[in-house]
Formats: C-alpha cells, structure tokens, sequence
C-alpha cells in the first residue's frame, strides 16, 4: 500500500468528491438506521426490543450484523440480507443456466440485466422477511406478557411491512451509489459501517467490566491495588492479543497472492516490432474476498430463523422442529460448551464448511479461467512451458484451486477460531466471556472489507496523481 500516493491523492477534487459522498451516503445509512418502524409508541417498543434482544444470543447477533437497526426496530432492520439471499440465487442460476451465463459473458449489458433481476428478486424476499420480523417481534413481545403490539391493526401492518422494504431498497441503492465511486464494494461497506457503529458501545461494556471491582481489585506485587477487576482485565489482554494475532494474519492471507508470468509473443509489421515483452498475471490466495465470510453468515441465519417464526405461530406441532433449528443454527453461548458439546458444534462446523462452499463458489465467478485463456491466446499471450488455450485454461484452473483449498481452509479456521476460543475457556471454568464469536466474525468482515477498500483506494490514487510522475 502506497500510503504517500494516497495522501497526495487527497489534493485532488475527484478523489476528494468521491471520498465525500461515500461518508455522505454512510451517514446517511445510520441516521436511517435510528428512524423507528411506524408501529407502536417509539419509547416503549424500544425499551421491550430491547429486553427481546439482550434475551439472547441469537438476538444480539442480528443486532450487531444490522448496525444496531435491530434494537431501534428501524426501517432498515432487513437491511441487505435480501439482496445478499438474491444474488447467491442468481448466482447460482448463472451457473445452472446456459442462457443466464452466455449473457452473463456478454459484457457489461448482460451483467447490467442480471443486476436488474437481482433488484427485482430483492423485492419478494424483503416482503416476506419484513413480514417474518415484526410477526416475530409481536409474538415473542405478547409471550413476555407486554401489551405493546397486542392492539395492532392491519393498516399499521401494512405500512410498518411497506416502511421496512422500502428501506431495504433504499439501502441496496445506497450500497450501488458507493460502488460506483471506485473505491470499494458498498455492499461491503455498509456491513462494515454498521459493525463499526457498534464499537463505542462494546468499549463501554468492556470498561463497565474492567471497573466493575465488586469481586475484588487487581493486587501488584503485593505493594498496592488498582481499581480494576483482576479476570475482566486478563480477559480483555487475552483478546487483544490474539486479536492482535488475527489481524496480522488476516491482512497477510488478504495480501497473499501467486503471481504467473505471461510471456508476449514478439510481432514484426512492416517497419514496427510489436511483443516480446513479458507481465504478470497475479492470482491472489483469497479471490473472493470478504464475500464468502457474508454469504455464509447470511445463509446460516435462515435456519434460526426459520425457527424463530415457526416457534412464533405457537403450534405445539412445529415447537420441537423450531427448538432444535433455534438451538443448532445459532452462535453457541460459552455455557453449551460445557454441556451438550456436540449441538454446540453444530454451527462452527456448518459456518466452516459454509465458508470453504462459498470461496470456491464465488471465486469461480471473479475468476474465469476458460476467459482469460481465451484473452491471452488472442493477444498473443502463453505461460512459459504451457501450450495456449484448453492447457493454458487447465493450468489457471489448477493453480486457482490450490490456492482456494488452501486459502478456504485459512480462512475457516479464523471464522471458527473465536468458537475454540470459548470451548478452551469453558473447559477451564473461565467466565465471563460473551460473544467472543461474535466479535470474531465482526473482525473478519472489518479487516477483509478495509483492505479491500484500501486497495482500491490506492489504485485510484495512482489514477489521479498519474500526471505527477511524468
């Protein structure tokens, strides 16, 4: 990373307009994420929801991946899970499809097309969805007793499920508007915004921890005592540490990438001489990126909460069925560890091998070993020891799945890290953890989607100060 280039870059009105209007449109997303859903009394839904979603587990991990939206019940509370569930289905219709992938190979027009039915397809899901969320909420909220939402009518059901897809539209747009500025995937982005958002009040539940001395304070060597609770402060450096750990190789795993030599075949033109040069092809360890890490969390939250709205209905037929999808399909709490092991691992091993699916599902897509081999023998292009075309195209696809074995399996084992992480502390009677793994796979998607985004930063730093060099 070029840093000096970046900062020069700054200087320029371009970077500095593109740079302002994705904190605009950032901003933007989180005052919409404090506008409440036009349902009941704001005051006196938030603090229920509030108990609801401190009940669980489950609950707090909506509410983190949401930006918060959750626990203010706001108009973008689906946020971009619909448009997330849409793009894996047309995804993975391109692939099915003859027709859907001959158009997908026709250019930016084909892609524009299946954006539009990805757009499209988002509609349905955030309806249903929007449904699901407030037929949950109301059910779990009349459980407790609390007659908040007993009186509602079904002209504020519409609007409150018209309020909520609107803004899941509305934030998909948003999400467009920031990847066409260049410097970085605004779905992405706005998944890394409302995880960000969550931090100054993680920072102050951990200080509440560290001061909180009614189980005794810190002895140094015997001489005096700081004001801090011993295991809330080993605790916190144990974290930091591996977290220190994590981030270092997460930014080495981003980084990691083959490179292949390409070999320019040297043409003669009347008077001028075209070729015969040589560049590089780099293959990077991780291709898809962060996107993998997202699909895999969108998709194992569709179990619990199929769960959710079976055990909301209150069929007695269905309750045993929605108790096992709840308890499975969930980040396990650090007392299962201690319990039934085996249901605890349910979700860390499904998350893992989710993660490992969708890295070669998604890197197949970003990276076309048949196009760039057909790119490269049109342009005169061979890898030294590789005959053009079908072996070019064999080799790229073999070298490609190396690396995505390799680097799936890295970056599964620290999505599931913070999981072995609490089973160590639970087998030693360590308490106090709480959502370690949570806080795990909030690191994952911070630190992939910033490098990314500094990526393309940097490379459109050296667009704009190009003139610089001359």
């Amino acid at each position: 990373m070029n840093w000096k280039t970046i900062f020069r870059s700054l200087k320029n009105r371009d970077m500095q307009k593109r740079l302002g209007i994705v904190l605009a449109l950032i901003v933007v997303y989180r005052f919409l994420a404090h506008i409440p859903v036009p349902l009941a009394e704001p005051t006196k839904l938030k603090e229920v929801i509030d108990s609801v979603v401190n009940a669980s587990d489950f609950g707090g991990f909506l509410n983190l991946l949401s930006g918060g939206a959750l626990a203010s019940f706001s108009i973008v509370l689906v946020g971009l899970s619909p448009f997330i569930t849409a793009s894996i289905i047309t995804q993975l219709l391109t692939k099915a499809i003859p027709k859907l992938e001959e158009l997908h190979k026709d250019g930016e027009s084909g892609r524009r097309k299946i954006n539009q039915w990805t757009r499209i397809i988002s509609v349905p899901l955030a309806i249903v969805q929007s449904i699901a969320f407030i037929y949950i909420l109301r059910q779990t909220i009349l459980a407790g007793n609390t007659a908040v939402l007993e009186s509602t009518t079904a002209i504020e059901w519409i609007v409150a499920v018209l309020s909520m897809t609107v803004g899941a539209m509305l934030l998909m747009w948003l999400g467009e508007l920031v990847t066409e500025q260049g410097i970085g995937n605004g779905i992405s982005m706005m998944i890394f915004a409302g995880i960000i958002s969550q931090l100054p009040s993680t920072l102050a539940s951990l200080g509440t921890s560290l001061t909180d001395t009614s189980n005794g304070t810190l002895n140094v060597f015997n001489w005096f005592n700081v004001p801090v609770n011993p295991t809330a402060l080993w605790v916190t450096v144990a974290i930091t540490a591996a977290s220190l750990m994590v981030l270092y190789l997460l930014v080495k795993i981003n980084e990691a990438q083959r490179v292949i030599t390409i070999n320019y075949a040297k043409r003669v033109q009347g008077n001028s001489s075209y070729g015969g040069v040589k560049s590089i092809l780099p293959i990077k360890l991780i291709a898809a990126g962060v996107i993998p890490v997202i699909f895999a969390v969108a998709f194992l939250s569709l179990p619990a909460f199929i769960g959710q709205v079976l055990k909301a209905t209150g069929s007695a037929q269905y309750l045993e069925l929605a108790n096992n999808l709840i308890t499975w399909f969930q980040a396990p709490q650090p007392g299962q560890f201690t319990g039934d092991t085996l249901t605890a691992l349910i979700y860390p091993a499904s998350y893992f091998g989710l993660v490992i699916l969708f890295t070669y599902f998604y890197t197949g897509i970003v990276f076309n070993s048949n196009e760039i081999a057909e790119n490269l023998q049109k342009q005169g292009g061979f890898i030294e020891g590789v005959r053009p075309g079908l072996q070019t195209e064999k080799y790229l696809s073999r070298t490609v799945n190396r690396l995505i074995l390799f680097g799936s399996l890295v970056l599964g084992i620290i999505a599931v890290m913070p999981f072995l992480a609490e089973y160590i502390f639970a087998k030693f009677g360590v308490t106090g953890i709480q959502n370690l793994a949570i806080g795990g796979t909030g690191i994952l998607i911070v630190v992939s989607v910033a490098l990314e985004s500094l990526r393309q930063i940097n490379s459109r730093a050296l667009m704009v100060t190009y003139d610089d060099y001359k």
